[in-house]
Order: structure tokens, then C-alpha cells, then sequence
């Protein structure tokens, strides 16, 4: 059987204070956790690779729905993902296909779609909840695992920090 599922994120990639939570909800529900530490340790080296501005957060968004939706997407059938970054959607998208065909996982460029889910979304309500530590996270992502989406690697990074 596969779902419709909506996305939602609670807690701003770009408000680095606090984590992050991406989760998707709907008959089947998945969640991951960026934490806040490793959110700004990512910024920071991916700042001094070159990325800025908007064009920054929003492909780390799509790198963390890259993690988020990966190893279900044969039982999604159509994944709603809720307006975070307003007129980024193509760049979010095309980042995030691009991932996908790296890692050898196809899918149709339809099946993905942005629209305002709302705060009566599941998924809503699974994020929030996450982000408030009510219920645990099904994975948190790590530094590594976030840079190496981007082709950085932390050996690199501390050997550049010895310097």
C-alpha cells in the first residue's frame, strides 16, 4: 500500500539556536532531528565552502528531506511538502532530485508538490511534538552524514582547522 504524505519542519533550519525537526505524516509517519550544534557546525563549514544567504538554508533543507524521505520512498506515493522557503521551491526540489539520483533511488518529478499544510497537518503535529522532545526522533542526523551530502568531509574540515 502506498500513502499521500505531508511534510512539515518546526524549527527553522536558519534559527540556529535551536534544532530542527523535518517529519512526515499520514497512515505512515518518519521524523528526523537536526540538532542544533550540529546545525550551526554545518552552517559554519558550509559558509566557508562558499554557500550563502537563502540559497544556504534551503539546500540544507532538501538535504535533510533527502534523509527524511529516502528509504520509504517506494511507499510514498505523493509527498506534500509544506511552504517553508517561499518562492525556493524549484531550487528545494531540484536539490533534493539530484540527491535522490546520486544515491541510485528514482522517482517521478510528480509526485513531489509544495502547498501550505497547515497546523491540523499529522504532520504538523509530529514534528512539534518531536521538536519538544515528547517523543523521540527516528533519526537524528550527524554532522558527517549532512556534509557528506555536499562532498565535504569532516577530516578535511579539522585538518583545515589545524592550520
Amino acid at each position: 500500500m502506498t500513502h499521500i504524505v505531508e511534510v512539515d519542519q518546526s524549527g527553522k533550519i536558519e534559527f540556529t539556536g535551536d534544532d530542527t525537526v523535518l517529519a512526515y505524516a499520514n497512515g505512515k509517519q518518519f521524523s528526523v532531528l537536526i540538532p542544533a550544534t550540529v546545525k550551526r557546525e554545518c552552517l559554519l563549514v558550509l559558509r566557508e565552502q562558499g554557500y550563502s544567504g537563502d540559497t544556504l538554508y534551503t539546500l540544507l533543507f532538501a538535504t535533510a528531506l533527502f534523509f527524511l524521505l529516502k528509504d520509504d520512498l517506494s511507499n510514498l506515493s505523493r509527498i506534500v511538502i509544506d511552504i517553508e522557503y517561499t518562492g525556493r521551491e524549484a531550487q528545494i526540489k531540484q536539490h533534493l532530485y539530484s540527491l535522490l539520483e546520486r544515491a541510485g533511488y528514482g522517482i517521478e518529478q510528480e509526485r513531489v508538490e509544495f502547498a501550505l499544510i497547515g497546523k491540523q497537518s499529522s504532520a504538523h503535529a509530529l514534528a512539534i511534538t518531536t521538536l519538544r522532545r515528547r517523543i523521540k526522533a527516528d533519526r537524528t542526523l550527524t554532522l558527517e552524514e549532512l556534509l557528506g551530502q555536499f562532498g565535504i568531509s569532516r577530516k578535511v574540515r579539522r585538518a583545515k582547522k589545524r592550520k
